[in-house]
This record gives structure tokens, C-alpha cells and sequence, in this order.
């Protein structure tokens, strides 16, 4: 009989166990299922929107030309558009075969519709996205070759109708109109390039390469001609360093990034991470960076120009927030300096004196406001007592 019970509670366990098992397995594949779905939709109406603005691109070299500033009808772009038209962004993607659907297609549905031109670089051609083939194979460690071969396809190519060359990964966001303002004060004469600067095994630093980093036209122009003249070689496939490395050979400078509250505007990491994400002390990133690190909201520049690890679902997520999402009622707290070459000025936020001046002014007007409400008013009845007072 006791046999017969732990036979029974061993079934029942069984069968209860297999039970829940399929349940929690049925949700996963629900609610997967829902997300591929909801992916499939976010696809489509893109493509949509991408067939409706036929006329903004032209497909020509393995390249997007784009033909007009993307903004929204009736908003306010003459700054961002003659940046636009002025400081001409080439933007190469660094992807693969495998990642053209799960990745690099969500780049160039958002992000990447704010260059001047995309590219998106492979190992192979494929005509109907389009990639450039480059030639190597796929892997980490094949990182820097693309990376050398990309920038000698674009200044072969393109030399004459971009000022700068940015490049970013697959899982990268860029806000393009950002990094034109980071720019603007330079020209492409100039042998620079920027990103968020690292500081080990170099004496300038180089650029993270998660993070993107953008060649003016004579940096470019002195890292081909330093691999034809043989200055610089594949000495790594640890490709930022190695950048880094070819870079300061040639004589390019590593420019500072940040913006004039010396926010950093390159980020190597998704932005929930550097905005409530602690980085324990032994952490890589603390000895890396260039600059002192910021954790929190002073993390990011109000005018940031990228972050890392994005996920498809975050690509939209952040060109919401970029170009749709804002707080009515309030004027930008930081207001970046205009470059000086443009001749249309941003709106000048107050001060603090001006503020406290204003709020000082208004609380008087309020005060006085209230006197004269005062004498306007009818005057109590005075009593005898003050139990006869009205009440």
C-alpha cells in the first residue's frame, strides 16, 4: 500500500511537472512568435515608408545616394539642413551575409537615411541590398582587414563626394545630425579624426571601435597613402588599436569629441548602461577611457552622436526618441554653441543670473498684483469683540 502512494505521488508529480513544462514552453513560443511577428510588421512598414520616399534615394555603385535631408513636414530644419548640405557624411556599415536581415537592415531603415551617402561593407557582393564585397573572410579577426579595405573602397570611390568617412558597426545608432555639429567646426583639410577616445598602447589614444569613429578627407587621403608608402601594415586584428596605431604614424590627430560641458558624445556601450549601470573599479572601461568617466545622467552629451549593442528593436526605439519624442512646455537646457562658418543662430538659453532676474521680477508683479487685489477688495466690518467678528 505504502508503494502503491509513492507510485501515485511520482505520476501525479510527473504528469503536474510535464503539465507546467508545456505551459511555460507554449508562452516562450508565444510570445516569441509575437515578436517575430511584431519585427515582420515593423519590416514591412518600413519598407513601405521606403517605397514612398523612392525619390530620396539613388542606388548607384553598391552605394544610397541620398537625395534629400529626411525630416518631418513643417518642422524647423534650416540649421540641420544646410549642415546637410555642407559638412557630407559617408557613412560605411561594417557587416556580414548572416547579419544583412537580422542587423544591418534595421541600419538602413533609421539611422542611416541621415547620411549623405551609406555603404554597407561585407565579405560578399549582394547587389539588391546592396553590400560592397570585400574579399575576406568573416570573423573577428578579420576586422581590421575590413576595415583597411573599406577605406580604400570609399577613397577610391567616393573620395570626391563625402567630406567625411564615418565608420560604425552593425549594432551601432548614430545620430548623423549630431555628429555634423561635432564636425562643423572642422574641415575636411584637416588631418583629424574623432570618436570616444581610448587611451592605452598609443601616445594620442585612438578610437573605440564599437563606439564608430569618422575620418575627415585628408585623414582617409594619409591612411591609404600609408599603406601604399608602407608606413602602416595588418599588424593586429584588434582593429580600433590598430587604427589608432596607423593612424598617429601618418600624422592624424585624435580630436576631442566631447561637447562644451565636456560630456562625452562617442558611447561604446547600449544608453541604459552608461546611465544606471555601475562599472566596478576593475573593469576595463575605467583605464581605457581617455577622459575622466561621468556615470549617470552626465554620462551622455544632450548632443550625443552614438551607442553600441543595439538590438533591432532599439534601433526604432532610438530614432523615436531622436526625432520624435519630446516634453512640451520646455526650451533645451544646453544650447550648443553654433558653428561659427553658419550664419543661422540656435535660440540662447538664459543664464542662471537672467533666470533668478526673471523669477525675481515675476514674484513682484505677483506682489504687487496681490496689493492692489487687496485695496480692490471689500474691507471686514469691524466688531466690538472678536467673537462678533464675521466668520
Amino acid at each position: 500500500m505504502k508503494a502503491l502512494g509513492s507510485r501515485f505521488s511520482f505520476y501525479a508529480g510527473f504528469v503536474v511537472g510535464t503539465f507546467t513544462l508545456y505551459i511555460f514552453l507554449r508562452q516562450v513560443w508565444f510570445e516569441r512568435t509575437e515578436q517575430a511577428e511584431g519585427y515582420g510588421k515593423l519590416i514591412i512598414a518600413q519598407e513601405q515608408q521606403l517605397d514612398e520616399d523612392v525619390g530620396i534615394w539613388k542606388k548607384e555603385r553598391s552605394a544610397l545616394f541620398n537625395l534629400d535631408h529626411p525630416h518631418h513636414t513643417g518642422e524647423d530644419s534650416h540649421m540641420a539642413d544646410e549642415l546637410y548640405n555642407k559638412v557630407r557624411i559617408l557613412c560605411w556599415v561594417m557587416t556580414g551575409p548572416n547579419n544583412l536581415e537580422k542587423k544591418a537592415r534595421h541600419v538602413k531603415y533609421t539611422w542611416s537615411r541621415h547620411c549623405n551617402i551609406v555603404v554597407f561593407m561585407s565579405s560578399v557582393d549582394d547587389p539588391d541590398f546592396p553590400t560592397v564585397g570585400l574579399g575576406t573572410k568573416e570573423g573577428r579577426d578579420q576586422l581590421y582587414w575590413k576595415t583597411i579595405r573599406a577605406f580604400h573602397y570609399a577613397y577610391e570611390h567616393h573620395a570626391n563626394e563625402a567630406d567625411w568617412f564615418l565608420k560604425a558597426d552593425d549594432d551601432t545608432y548614430v545620430i548623423v545630425d549630431n555628429l555634423r555639429w561635432v564636425l562643423a567646426n572642422h574641415t575636411p583639410d584637416e588631418p583629424i579624426y574623432f570618436g570616444r577616445r581610448f587611451k592605452p598602447y598609443t601616445k594620442q589614444g585612438y578610437m573605440s571601435g564599437g563606439a564608430g569613429y569618422v575620418l575627415s578627407r585628408e585623414a582617409l587621403r594619409r591612411f591609404v597613402e600609408g599603406f601604399k608608402n608602407k608606413v602602416c601594415t595588418h599588424t593586429t586584428s584588434v582593429e580600433d588599436l590598430a587604427m589608432g596605431q596607423c593612424m598617429e604614424k601618418v600624422g592624424v590627430l585624435a580630436g576631442d569629441s566631447r561637447d562644451t560641458a565636456q560630456r562625452e558624445t562617442f558611447h561604446p556601450f547600449v544608453p541604459e548602461q552608461h546611465l544606471t549601470a555601475k562599472f566596478p573599479k576593475s573593469f576595463w572601461y575605467w583605464s581605457y577611457c581617455y577622459y575622466p568617466i561621468s556615470e549617470g545622467p552626465n554620462c551622455c552629451s544632450d548632443v550625443s552622436v552614438s551607442f553600441h549593442y543595439v538590438d533591432a528593436a532599439g534601433m526604432y526605439l532610438l530614432e523615436y526618441y531622436a526625432y520624435h519624442l519630446r516634453a512640451f512646455g520646455y526650451r533645451y537646457r544646453y544650447q550648443p554653441p553654433t558653428p561659427k562658418a553658419y550664419r543661422f543662430e540656435l535660440p540662447k538659453s538664459l543664464d542662471s543670473a537672467e533666470r533668478l532676474k526673471e523669477r525675481a521680477s515675476g514674484v513682484k508683479e505677483l506682489g504687487d498684483a496681490d496689493d492692489l487685489a487687496q485695496e480692490a477688495a471689500p474691507q471686514p466690518v469691524a466688531a466690538k469683540d472678536p467673537a462678533a467678528a464675521p466668520v
